[in-house]
């Protein structure tokens, strides 16, 4: 396989399909597949406040 243009094509392919089963398994968990990367959608990880 010395053809570099195929070899461009098989690896673009392969991302693409990696991006493609990733989407689908985080759609299967349940969660959006935009998932933000700032923490914004994480569940608030403070102590809870000892209001008493």
């Amino acid at each position: 396989m010395n053809d570099p243009e195929k070899q461009a094509r098989l690896a673009q392919a392969l991302r693409d399909n990696l991006r493609r089963r990733k989407a689908q398994a985080r759609a299967a968990e349940g969660t959006p597949a935009a998932a933000p990367e700032d923490g914004a959608g994480e569940p608030d990880k403070s102590p809870p406040s000892s209001s008493g």
